[in-house]
């Protein structure tokens, strides 16, 4: 047994991990006891698992892209899909621009939707899904074009630890446990360690690309042509972004990586029950069909379906013009700045104290903040806001204001009482004051922005308030 085998069995007795199978975050953990490197430990998991040397297993994870690789050739020498159309040999045509000016990682985008193209002729072995199949392969064709063996295995076996992770969590439909969120995260891993990258930035690396992943349903690009391009391309690009944050810059993530993904494998299931069945919804006048099978479908059935598809079409062109109607003109289409991180999670809540501060007369004594769930979860950094609102009168843009306003209001020996609702996207400020109590009772939204559902003693006048200050009341 090599020294680094012998200090990382050492680590797992010392940490008490007795299981063959590790989580990332046990396998980060025993990196940092036995100080040795985050592929040490899934190649000495995999080689107690398989019975076999490193070289062999390195032999082996290697050997796992020999049928995707042919997709990719298939997608890069004139193979068409019918979602893809010939995307990928267009992307390698003479005088084409790069997506990126990094050769490894536009090739690495290439040949990933070149693996989607010849997905559809000679057929990808799935791990979560075909999906992320599709990043994995890339972006080993691209490093085995680059790199050493020996650091291609590294990289492969670290993405492999990842993807099957996330092919255990995938037992439903959902991108955000396939393509574009397995894709991002054991690719952002194996960046991370092509690069060098400490056991923890692995950890990093995949908590910041799992991010913008959670709930990003799939349905789109099932059956709706060329979609999945940007899920899975994107997949890429995410990645690199998230692994060179985590490498290069001191970035605060708090999130355990072990969290990050045991929640995208939660709302994983979620979002096929309620967002999936929405997306379907809208996207059903686009999928793709084949009028081989549609002969043996009842023509009620499909007169039904026609019907519907009509009918959402035109209510999306409803929306969307209700949107245009409703958007700022381009000379003035920002709000009013917004101190502490956030528009909707504390400047939508301090204009509405804001407004109750201003409603209200004489000495303030007591504010009484009714917060639902989401917003009390971030009150961290929307109280300040309200209260620099609610007592002060303070704009959201007034940082020295955000910064002391907890002091301030101690000071003024106030009476501050928060409290957690169920009402969705309930905020209401009640000040209690020496001449005339005040009560707004609104709803959030981004942007600063407000939907005023009560005001007290005059909802006229808050009205008035509102456009005085500038401050926007939505529908």
């Amino acid at each position: 047994m090599s020294n680094i085998d012998s200090n990382i069995a050492a680590a797992l007795q010392q940490l008490g991990f007795t299981e063959r199978t590790l989580s990332i975050g046990d396998c980060i953990s025993v990196a940092e006891e036995a100080d040795v490197c985050f592929s040490d430990v899934v190649f000495y998991e995999a080689m107690q698992q398989a019975g076999a040397s490193k070289g062999e297993i390195s032999k082996a994870v290697l050997d796992s892209f020999s049928h995707n690789f042919k997709a990719i050739d298939a997608g890069l020498n004139g193979g068409e899909s019918f979602l893809f159309g010939k995307v990928s040999s267009e992307m390698l045509a003479e005088g084409q621009p790069t997506v990126v000016d990094d050769e490894l990682v536009n090739n690495m985008v290439t040949y990933t939707l070149a693996a989607q193209v010849g997905n559809h002729s000679v057929g990808l072995q799935p791990c979560a899904g075909t999906g992320d199949s599709c990043p994995y392969s890339g972006f080993m064709k691209a490093v085995l074009e680059r790199f050493t063996l020996g650091e291609a295995a590294k990289a492969a076996a670290v993405l492999l630890k990842v993807g099957t992770i996330f092919r255990a969590g995938k037992v439903t439909t959902g991108c955000n446990m396939e393509g574009y969120g397995a894709g991002s995260a054991a690719t952002a891993a194996a960046f991370t360690i092509l690069y060098n990258g400490k056991p923890a930035d692995v950890g990093r690396a995949i908590v910041v690309a799992l991010s913008p992943t959670i709930g990003n349903p799939c349905t789109p690009r099932v059956m709706v042509p060329g979609l999945c391009a940007t899920h899975i391309g994107g997949a890429i690009l995410n990645a690199k972004l998230s692994s060179y944050l985590a490498v290069h810059t001191t970035l605060p993530l708090n999130v355990p990586v072990d969290v990050m993904i045991a929640m995208a494998a939660s709302v994983h299931k979620i979002s096929a029950k309620e967002i999936v069945p929405e997306v379907i919804r809208y996207m059903e006048p686009f999928f793709r069909t084949n009028t081989k099978v549609e002969a043996y479908i009842d023509e009620a059935t499909k007169e039904v379906e026609d019907a519907r598809k009509i009918e959402i079409q035109q209510v999306a062109q409803d929306q969307a013009r209700a949107l245009a109607a409703q958007a700022n003109p381009i000379v003035r289409p920002f709000g009013t700045a917004v101190v502490g991180g956030s528009s909707q999670a504390v400047g939508s809540p301090t204009n509405t104290g804001r407004l109750a501060h201003f409603l209200a007369k004489g000495n303030i004594t007591k504010v009484v903040i009714d917060l639902y769930p989401e917003l009390f979860a971030r009150r961290g950094i929307n109280i300040p806001g309200i209260l620099m609102g609610s007592v002060f009168g303070a704009s959201t843009a007034d940082g020295m204001m955000y910064k002391t306003v907890m002091d301030k209001v101690k000071e003024k020996g106030i009476e501050v009482e928060i409290n957690q609702v169920e009402e969705h996207q309930l905020q209401r400020v009640t000040i209690y004051a020496s001449e005339q109590n005040s009560m707004v009772d609104a709803r959030n939204r981004g942007g600063g922005r407000l939907v005023l559902v009560r005001a007290e003693p005059n909802e006229a006048l808050c009205r008035k308030l509102a456009t005085d200050l500038e401050i926007e009341i939505v529908d």
